[in-house]
């Protein structure tokens, strides 16, 4: 079993729960509530600069170029295609962007902030595994229901889905399966403990997103 697997063995229930939520099983069928998904993507867009200046540290602390160009290059799709779909939805759904976090929000906001912070590649690359891996578990079930969404919707899952998106996850876990042999006890306790809070952070976001965030207009 590789490091990731196992991983992700240690928090299955919050895993299975974050990944066939009720939130995204509405996502993809269509039936979830405008103002559900206004609230959601207000508050998603609050994760990007976090997301971006975590991904850039991963980066800049990749032990080879090698290592580091897969994540630089992905750096361009968040930047890019993911920020204007966010700018096009909130358009879409007539309403603006926020400065103010959620709860919910601001402690996976605060965990990026700590494993950039922390300077160790290994922390940055567990927050950066979950958050990617978990996105791919949920929406690529649901690939096929793309053409019958409104775009709000269907270009959500097809950012989170394909072979693409497989490839930047199958790139950062294998970056964090590489450098696990190498840590000692300690450090892989970190990397764990930090894996297992934002797994659990990513079905609290959910489950706040599916009881409705509060909508500024």
């Amino acid at each position: 079993m590789s490091a990731t697997e196992f991983l992700k063995s240690q928090v299955a229930e919050d895993w299975q729960a974050a990944t066939t939520h009720a939130f995204t099983n509405a996502l993809a069928d269509g039936s979830l509530d405008r103002d559900k998904m206004a609230g959601y993507l207000q508050q998603d867009y609050l994760f990007v600069e976090g997301f971006v200046r975590l991904l850039a540290s991963a980066v800049a602390h990749a032990p080879t170029l090698a290592d580091g160009v897969p994540a630089a290059q992905f750096l361009g799709l968040i930047c890019g295609p993911e920020n204007t779909y966010f700018l096009r939805s909130l358009e879409a759904l007539n309403v603006p962007q926020v400065e103010q976090a959620a709860p919910e929000t601001r402690a996976f906001q605060n965990l990026m902030d700590e494993a950039r912070l922390s300077g160790k590649y290994q922390n940055m690359l567990a927050v950066l595994v979950v958050a990617e891996w978990i996105y791919l578990d949920w929406a690529s079930p649901f690939e096929d229901r793309v053409p019958d969404l409104p775009f709000w919707l269907g270009e959500w899952i097809t950012l989170h889905a394909g072979e693409g998106f497989a490839g930047v996850v199958a790139y950062l876990r294998g970056q964090l399966d590489k450098v696990w042999d190498g840590l000692n006890d300690a450090d892989r306790a970190e990397v764990t403990a930090l894996f297992t809070r934002a797994v659990a952070l990513e079905r609290a976001f959910f489950d706040a997103s599916w009881a409705g965030f509060d909508v500024t207009r």
